[in-house]
């Protein structure tokens, strides 16, 4: 079995936005969408209360299509547009999509969009194109200037992801608990990417459908 996915060390993650900015032009994701959204999470006060402004803890979240092992999306799709590949990744037929936005719906991260122009739903595809036929990574990922992104594959260990120079992550980053790996909220959907954080407290996002608001600069 394969689950490609994507690691993110988010004590690393400058929110430097080169992973939304090379994804935006890679794939022609229209202006005002977004396939990878950037959201600062904080500031809040750090996690044993001793700090006060300005001593206060802030990351920043990448949020994309987790790439779920049960995707609500794909369930939902009438036409069978939305799939789970072999690869493990969630993909969309755009021959077979009529637009109808009930996956749009269905997506608990709010991560989906409708192309106006093409009349089809579009998403992060992790780069399917690129890593099958050309054998690179994600774009995303080859851009992290920060070398906070990983991508592998989940069911051979995240400690061999590979990051944007080659290295491996369980090299690289010697020490992680399976503590401080965490996931977004699941619904049953159990999504597949995963976030690292070992120096700040985790606060994720009450409500990812509306993460349009929390969007750093990216208007």
């Amino acid at each position: 079995m394969t689950q490609y996915a994507i690691v993110t060390d988010l004590d690393r993650c400058v929110g430097c936005l080169a992973c939304n900015v090379g994804c935006k032009v890679v794939n022609d994701v229209p202006i005002g969408n977004y396939w990878n959204k950037i959201l600062r999470i904080g500031p809040t006060l750090k996690a044993d209360g001793s700090g006060q402004y300005p001593d206060v803890e802030m990351y920043f979240l990448n949020v994309q299509c987790q790439h779920c092992a049960n995707p609500n999306c794909v369930e939902v799709c009438p036409t069978a547009a939305s799939f789970k590949d072999k690869d493990g990744t969630v993909q969309i037929d755009a021959e077979k999509c009529i637009g109808c936005q009930s996956c749009m719906s269905a997506c608990p991260y709010g991560v989906r969009y409708l192309n106006e122009d093409s009349g089809v739903v579009e998403k992060c595809t992790l780069c399917q194109e690129r890593t099958k036929e050309e054998g690179v990574l994600p774009q995303c990922v080859s851009q992290c200037c920060g070398m906070a992104r990983w991508y592998g594959d989940v069911d051979k260990g995240i400690e061999n992801f590979q990051g944007p120079r080659g290295q491996k992550l369980g090299d690289f980053l010697n020490e992680f608990k399976d503590d401080q790996i965490y996931k977004l909220p699941d619904s049953g959907n159990e999504p597949q990417l995963m976030y690292i954080m070992r120096e700040m407290e985790w606060q994720g996002v009450d409500d990812l459908s509306m993460t349009t608001n929390h969007v750093r600069n990216n208007e």
